[in-house]
């Protein structure tokens, strides 16, 4: 419970991930640096267990990578949310990161939406390409079936607008996720 398992296999990518909500192993390895970087930071702030194996084509570039990796976390926080019981649904946070800033909101609606307003000065983040954060939250707002909105209000590196935004996403889930106990879902119509 609480939990999920997801294998996805094309032939851009072949990934396997195990997400625990309430904690757990953290091991990246998607053969992207910052990338590995990004998702641990993602695990770490939200609390979660992750594990992640990605093989991908990145002899031509560094996309099918990250948005599949999106595609497959979204997936499994969609399994692992089950009927979205005893959630507490909402989440937001600011996170400062030098002099970036970033904030994210999330609702784990039912009904995948993305608003993504960020810049980013530099093109790449060692290995990954800076551009690639708003498909991977794509790839991770739709396939969860979650509302998300993130913004960069400021900043002048983008590795720090990055890493603000993977951090802010991180704990919006966190607090969105949390295990409220009471066995209702929190909605006006009974069912998300």
């Amino acid at each position: 419970m609480r939990n999920a398992q997801i294998e996805r296999k094309t032939k851009e990518t072949d990934i396997s991930l195990s997400l625990s909500l309430d904690g757990g192993k953290i091991s990246i390895d998607t053969g992207i640096g910052f990338f590995d970087h990004m998702l641990n930071s993602f695990a770490t702030h939200g609390g979660f267990g992750l594990e992640v194996k990605v093989k991908g084509d990145l002899n031509v570039d560094d996309h099918h990578t990250v948005e599949d990796t999106g595609i497959v976390l979204g997936t499994a926080f969609k399994e692992a949310l089950a009927d979205k019981s005893s959630i507490e649904r909402f989440g937001s946070f600011y996170i400062p990161m030098d002099e970036a800033l970033s904030f994210a909101s999330v609702d784990i609606s039912g009904r995948p939406f993305l608003v993504f307003d960020a810049e980013f000065p530099q093109e790449k983040c060692g290995d990954y390409t800076s551009a690639l954060t708003v498909e991977f939250m794509r790839a991770l707002a739709f396939n969860a079936g979650i509302t998300l909105h993130v913004k960069s209000l400021y900043g002048s590196n983008s590795h720090h607008i990055v890493e603000s935004i993977y951090k802010s996403v991180a704990h919006a889930m966190r607090l969105a996720v949390k295990n409220n106990n009471s066995g209702d879902v929190l909605s006006t119509k009974g069912v998300l």
